[in-house]
């Protein structure tokens, strides 16, 4: 009986680690049925479930390229997207440099960019669109209490299933 107390408790807490991680997936996967683009929410929830297969759900072909490099982590198909700012977006993502970032007209998208790739929230702050703002501190500090800020609705599903 001592010997099955310690096994109990290990299944148990392995059980409860499991369950965590499958709230937190789920929940994540929740979200992402809020968002109104069929596009954005096939993204979504690739990246909730960690599934490439997810990406064949969108129709543009460059945020499908861009889908399969983000969820698979394979930089080579950033290279397949013909957008010049969303292919710099790529790199820099995957690549965890900000070097490509400068390569991003828009200027929030830029400095989201190159938050997201410094996984450092200093760059948040010179984003000018408050809801983008929110998110970058949302997604950088992998807080959800950012995305309360966000008023776009489409937006703070995005935020609080990139966040977890």
């Amino acid at each position: 009986m001592n010997i099955l107390c310690p096994l109990t408790r290990a299944l148990s807490l392995i059980c409860i680690m499991v369950m965590s991680i499958c709230v937190l997936s789920s929940h994540a996967l929740a979200n992402c049925g809020f968002i109104k683009d069929d596009d954005a929410r096939a993204f979504c929830r690739a990246q909730a479930q960690k599934s490439i297969g997810q990406c064949g759900f969108i129709k543009d072909q460059d945020q499908r390229a861009y889908c399969k490099a983000v969820v698979g982590q394979a930089r080579g198909q950033c290279g397949f997207i013909r957008h010049a700012d969303l292919r710099a977006r790529c790199r820099a993502e995957i690549g965890g440099t900000s070097g490509q970032c400068g390569f991003i007209k828009n200027h929030d998208q830029r400095y989201l960019c190159k938050a997201k790739a410094q996984k450092s929230s200093g760059q948040c702050g010179l984003i000018r669109n408050l809801d983008l703002k929110a998110l970058c501190r949302a997604v950088v500090s992998r807080n959800a209490g950012h995305c309360g800020r966000i008023r776009n609705l489409d937006l703070k599903s995005q935020c609080k299933s990139e966040a977890h």
